[in-house]
């Protein structure tokens, strides 16, 4: 009997369909707004106003402006990790592990994400406001450095005598490539006259920071 107690708990302690859209709905605002603002010139009244909610609700499902933003930030870290770490084992198992195919496993995710919810676009901004300010070194080491460290463990294994910290700006300088790529379009097609064919850009992407890794 006290199991079926504790299952009957757990139902009721469940969050209804309408209170899980009405979360979903504070984070997709969130991200939009600190994306457009960054964190300093986002406010929750900003946030509450984008969601369509009081200001209450916002703190209610994500606390203050800085919890709100670490979690704004780690919602969707989990599935990005989860598809780089799937394509790093399916690349280890099936493929040729070149800098090259290192980094479309890590690239390819976003990119493929983008194209099902372009609000992935607006995650990556959020990721370079992140990356870009060392207040939020402890998001980036939470969010992102397990999965970038198994990139890089095989990216040095590729250049044995290379200097771990060599290999580490590359590495870095070729993640910042791919935020560029994902938040700089408009600059880009200003610039060349034209938008090329996004598999065309992320090809050029992928060449281009594998020649950065490559041996002096």
């Amino acid at each position: 009997m006290p199991a079926l107690q504790d299952i009957d708990a757990k139902r009721q302690r469940a969050p209804s369909q309408r209170a899980l859209a009405t979360r979903k709905r504070v984070f997709d605002a969130a991200e939009r707004v600190f994306a457009d603002r960054g964190f300093d010139g986002a406010t929750i009244r900003d946030i509450a106003a984008e969601a369509g909610e009081p200001v209450g609700t916002i703190h209610h499902h994500g606390g203050g402006k800085e919890v709100l933003f670490h979690r704004t930030v780690a919602r969707r870290a989990e599935p990005l990790s989860q598809a780089r770490r799937a394509a790093l084992e399916a690349l280890k198992r099936d493929g040729t592990v070149t800098a090259e195919t290192l980094l479309a496993a890590f690239f390819r995710p976003i990119f493929d994400l983008s194209r099902d919810d372009p609000r992935w676009r607006d995650y990556a901004r959020l990721v370079a406001f992140v990356s870009a300010d060392e207040r939020w070194r402890s998001i980036s080491a939470a969010c992102f450095d397990p999965t970038a460290e198994l990139f890089l463990t095989e990216l040095l294994a590729l250049r044995p005598t290379a200097h771990r910290a060599e290999v580490a700006e590359a590495f870095v300088f070729s993640v910042s490539a791919m935020l560029a790529l994902l938040t700089s379009q408009g600059r880009i097609a200003a610039l060349g006259g034209e938008m090329r064919a996004a598999d065309a850009q992320i090809d050029h992407l992928i060449r281009f920071c594998a020649a950065g890794l490559a041996p002096a």
